[in-house]
């Protein structure tokens, strides 16, 4: 621990990132991108401590890595890419889904595994992983603002690595003693008192600084899933993923009780006041009758007693990729838990798809998101905005006109 970042007893967790944030930048620690206030902080030194990832043993034994996107992790995952590993990054904020991997082109070369290992590159050349993809992590290696020698771990406070590990443990990616490494600068490891630490936090196993390598011996149990009750709807509609491994877990029968709903939070929602609540508000739903012809059907929505009669054109998703044999009922239901019904469902299950109208292309895209790895019958569907919009659900996908 560096003798300039002192900790008083009695701070917060805040407390403890202001001290590191501004020690960094004081001493001229930090480098880009500066200030590294509200970040996981770059710092001088940062590729000397990710290329000592290679000295430790479980890393030449993985074969898939998954490295947080920080930039003083870029070393990391160039580390792992040329030692020809699958190195698995999280997508930003979890906005589009857990995983990308990233996959250089044929024969790249050393300046080309560069590129890929910087943010542009895993950008460029990433390919998304689905939940049904079948990841076994080996090594997860995360960003810290400050951690101590016990493996006590500190983020930027948005609980992002935290819920990335938790998703993993949930769609069977990570074992329970998979190793998990964070790397920092000297005076980013601190005393951190255990009782800052909540049963979400996640620890570390190895601490790797520009100086010296810690086995930390932490023995506090890792997070053992998400925990549904800390988990709120605004979360829920930010993280369109938790959507689907909520819906997964529920079909399972697991607790999946929000923080919204629990007895003891002000004001809890219950389960199905809220669901009524996001199908008539969130996706303004509206009722037509239904018509059914052989392999092809209009399927209204069913979710609302009073009829309506739509008018003007309207925004269409297109579901593809459906298992043979799925009924339009199990596709409904699983529209209504993720408050994705439309105004019109086209159902074409001898081809595998159906069309979903939607009244604005707001609505639409947000559905698009919110499905975005959605299974059934343990087959991810294919989930996008049908290529040419036309009215009244006539649609064009890939050079296929239906009306």
């Amino acid at each position: 621990m560096e003798a300039g970042v002192r900790l008083s007893t009695g701070v917060s967790k805040w407390d403890i990132r202001e001290k590191i944030w501004d020690y960094m930048e004081a001493n001229n620690l930090a480098d880009f991108p500066r200030p590294v206030h509200h970040r996981i902080p770059n710092f001088k030194g940062s590729h000397q401590a990710c290329h000592a990832v290679r000295e430790l043993d479980m890393f030449n034994r993985t074969s898939e890595v998954k490295v947080d996107p920080d930039k003083p992790l870029e070393g990391v995952r160039l580390v792992t890419l040329q030692a020809r590993k699958t190195l698995l990054v999280p997508t930003p904020r979890l906005r589009t889904g857990l995983f990308n991997k990233i996959v250089p082109p044929p024969g790249a070369t050393k300046e080309i595994l560069r590129i890929c290992a910087t943010s542009q590159g895993v950008k460029d050349y990433s390919v998304p992983i689905g939940l049904d993809a079948k990841v076994q992590v080996d090594l997860v290696v995360v960003g810290s603002v400050a951690v101590s020698e016990k493996g006590w771990r500190i983020g930027k406070g948005e609980g992002f690595a935290d819920m990335e590990y938790a998703m993993m443990v949930s769609m069977g990616a990570i074992r329970e003693d998979t190793p998990v490494v964070t790397v920092v600068h000297d005076c980013q490891v601190v005393d951190i008192a255990e009782e800052l630490l909540d049963d979400h936090d996640l620890t570390v196993d190895y601490i790797l600084t520009p100086t010296r390598t810690i086995k930390t011996g932490c023995k506090r149990p890792k997070p053992q899933g998400i925990i549904w009750h800390k988990i709120s709807y605004e979360m829920l509609e930010r993280i369109p993923i938790l959507k689907n491994l909520r819906y997964r877990e529920k079909q399972a029968g697991k607790d999946v009780i929000l923080k919204d709903e629990h007895p003891d939070f002000p004001n809890a929602r219950k389960p199905e006041d809220s669901d009524e609540n996001a199908k008539t508000g969130n996706t303004k739903l509206q009722t037509e009758s239904t018509l059914a012809q052989v392999g092809h059907c209009h399927v209204g929505n069913d979710s609302l007693n009073t009829k309506s009669e739509t008018h003007g054109a309207l925004t269409t998703v297109y579901v593809g990729n459906i298992p043979p044999g799925t009924r339009v009922s199990e596709l409904k239901s699983a529209l209504r838990e993720f408050h994705a019904s439309p105004v019109r469902l086209s159902w074409q299950g001898a081809q595998c798809r159906a069309f979903l109208d939607y009244t604005d292309k707001t609505t639409a895209e947000h559905v698009v998101s919110s499905l975005k790895g959605l299974s059934l019958r343990g087959q991810t569907l294919r989930v996008e905005m049908a290529k040419n919009q036309r009215n009244k659900g006539q649609v064009e996908i890939n050079g296929q006109r239906n009306k």
